[in-house]
């Protein structure tokens, strides 16, 4: 590779079908924005496997870049916030779906998108936290913000043994919840109890039908399955108790009744960590680097290289993937 171009992932689309390769790009090809990244680390995404696999409708137009997260230092800027050399954290904001994103080696963007990377944090393990895992921190200040404290009962995790379900157990139980984690992966039991997770519910408990109001047993929930998983966990939310809903994989349909609202008074908190407003998102940050131990980390996380990106993809979509991988966009 020359010093004029790099590698990036590129999606085109023909005929209905959705391509990837990866080409050599230049600086010039790149859309507008007033910082330009050298990217060094993304992360593998459930999105990112729908989009690459083009099993999900993820990208808005052609030819994309995907990869929703990213890492790297600050190259040139226009931004008074943003210096060459700044190291930066990019999650949400559309990139790899309406504007390019990480599975490059270089990324222009706005710099209103960029968080500096906390203190004490290393690029490798902002991508070892990536969307997942501060979609799982915003998940956990929102049952906090609802008033869920650590007691007695547990706090439910659904798709526990995921990205986000894997951080939001592990936050969890580091700051005191009895966390019950459900998993449908018999094989992540083991890792789900490393975690910090009391118990262990088999998915089928939650995926079939249940009563409207099944008896009270969590003080909240982080749902990351949606569908028939979430209606079952609401019905079974006590008293008082706060849904965190932050995923679809099981479908983004939602067959419910409103006793679970009018009756216990039970609160359902939608995470949007694609359009989070800055102030808050700084504050996730801030959080994970001080809330998750870097060997926590270490245990569930893997380094990948971006020319294995496209098998990694067709894994997390088919369910094979556990904790997060982070990629490395220079191997």
């Amino acid at each position: 590779m020359s010093q004029d171009t790099f590698k990036a992932l590129v999606l085109t689309q023909e005929n209905g079908a959705i391509h990837a390769e990866f080409r050599q790009l230049t600086n010039d090809d790149l859309p507008q924005g007033d910082v330009l990244v050298q990217v060094v680390y993304s992360s593998l995404n459930y999105k990112d496997g729908l989009n690459v696999t083009g099993k999900g409708k993820i990208s808005r137009f052609f030819p994309m870049v995907p990869g929703i997260d990213l890492a790297g230092t600050v190259i040139e800027s226009s931004s008074p916030e943003y210096h060459p050399g700044d190291p930066v954290v990019l999650t949400g904001w559309g990139i790899g779906e309406r504007h390019w994103g990480g599975y490059a080696q270089r990324a222009r963007v706005k710099s209103e998108w960029l968080v500096p990377l906390p203190h004490g944090m290393t690029l490798l393990h902002s991508m070892a936290i990536g969307t997942a895992g501060f979609t799982a921190m915003l998940a956990v200040m929102a049952l906090e913000e609802a008033g869920i404290q650590p007691g007695e009962r547990e706090v439910l995790v659904t798709g526990a043994s995921g990205g986000v379900g894997s951080i939001a157990t592990a936050l969890l139980a580091q700051r005191g919840y009895r966390v019950a984690a459900s998993t449908g992966r018999t094989e992540t039991h083991d890792y789900l109890r490393e975690l910090g997770a009391a118990t262990i519910i088999p998915r089928s408990e939650l995926a079939t039908p249940g009563r409207p109001l099944e008896s009270e047993r969590w003080a909240g929930a982080v749902d990351t399955v949606g569908g028939d998983v979430l209606a079952r966990v609401l019905s079974a939310t006590a008293t008082g108790g706060a849904v965190a809903a932050c995923g679809n994989a099981g479908g983004a349909s939602l067959t419910t009744t409103v006793f679970p609202f009018i009756l216990r008074g039970v609160r359902l908190i939608g995470i949007d960590s694609v359009t989070c407003p800055a102030a808050r998102r700084r504050t996730a940050w801030e959080r994970l680097a001080r809330e998750l131990p870097v060997d926590l980390l270490d245990r569930i996380s893997r380094v990948e290289p971006l020319s294995r990106v496209k098998e990694l993809c067709d894994e997390i979509v088919a369910g094979q993937v556990r904790g997060r991988i982070v990629i490395d966009v220079n191997t």
